[in-house]
């Protein structure tokens, strides 16, 4: 896998031959993935390699000047689903406020024109130059490669979309979100200490140091998978303020590992959304809290073996 970063000053020519497919990919869900597949398959053609191209920072970012932007996937994970799906070349194309002054043609010649592109893929919807004023009928009349524009994917709700998805994970929907996406809403994080509350309860938890740009699930205690390295571990998850005994003012996201033991500070760790199981309470103590996360343990292993025997 190679990273190409372009830039708009136009200097960084590229020599090898590209088949590609464009767009912000926020979620990379099944409208993306059928870019994907489609510029496959315009590679193959071709007899080049293929490429995603993608913007840094979120062109909401340059063009809004906001400065905190939430997304589905980070760029990393992106990247890596990208790959997976067989993707050869990643093109970041780096977002300035040059580049997004840039007139459609200007955008054609100086930045995708430093790529050696035999054709792109992209969405019905895309716009591109300033102010969006480019569509997918005048880069068909303006390129000199081959354009090939995939329709929307949809089910029975309408155009799959990142917007869609982000709602449903915003309403603790993770079944729903998952049906769009194409696997299960996933946050990446590292195990950071906490103050070991939850062991002196019999619920020792993982605390997830994640990142400020994700999509936060709605608060409550969620039926997860937990992945570490390549081990998979069933996970009891509540995503919140913790006011029964800890609370904090962000919003922790904490991973109980079910028959798991182990030292995992500073690890890395998946955390893979299943189901919601219920909103995050207060409770009058300590005790009556364990007495519910017991029931929220059963819940988690029923709601597990139910997904699993579905995956059979």
């Amino acid at each position: 896998m190679r990273v190409i970063n372009i830039y708009a000053d136009g200097h960084n020519r590229q020599r090898i031959a590209l088949c590609a497919c464009i767009g912000y990919f926020d979620g990379m869900h099944k409208g993306h993935q059928a870019l994907i597949e489609e510029t496959i398959r315009l590679a193959e053609e071709k007899q080049c390699e293929s490429a995603m191209i993608t913007f840094d920072p979120d062109p909401w970012v340059t063009v809004k000047g906001i400065t905190e932007v939430h997304h589905i996937t980070t760029m990393r994970q992106r990247i890596n689903i990208a790959v997976s799906l067989g993707i050869q070349n990643i093109v970041i194309l780096k977002f300035t406020k040059q580049m997004s002054e840039q007139s459609p043609s200007d955008f054609l010649k100086n930045t995708l024109g430093q790529l050696n592109l035999c054709g792109l893929v992209c969405g019905f919807d895309f716009h591109y130059g300033f102010k969006g004023a480019g569509n997918c009928e005048s880069l068909k009349n303006e390129a000199s490669f081959d354009v090939r524009v995939v329709s929307a994917v949809e089910d029975e709700s309408g155009k799959i979309s990142s917007t869609r998805i982000s709602q449903a994970i915003e309403r603790g929907k993770m079944e729903e979100a998952a049906r769009m996406l194409g696997y299960e809403y996933q946050i990446d994080g590292t195990v950071i200490h906490g103050r070991h509350i939850g062991t002196g309860m019999g619920f020792p938890t993982a605390n997830v140091g994640y990142s400020s740009e994700y999509i936060l699930p709605k608060k409550g205690v969620y039926a997860c998978y937990a992945k570490i390295g390549t081990k998979k571990i069933r996970a009891m998850v509540n995503i919140g303020h913790n006011p029964t005994v800890n609370y904090t003012d962000r919003m922790s996201l904490e991973a109980h590992l079910i028959g798991f033991k182990g030292d995992i500070y500073g690890r890395m760790i998946t955390i893979s959304f299943i189901h919601y199981l219920r909103p995050e309470m207060k409770f009058r103590n300590a005790d009556n809290l364990v007495m519910q996360l017991d029931q929220d343990l059963r819940d988690t292993n029923r709601i597990l073996d139910a997904y699993e025997q579905s995956l059979s």
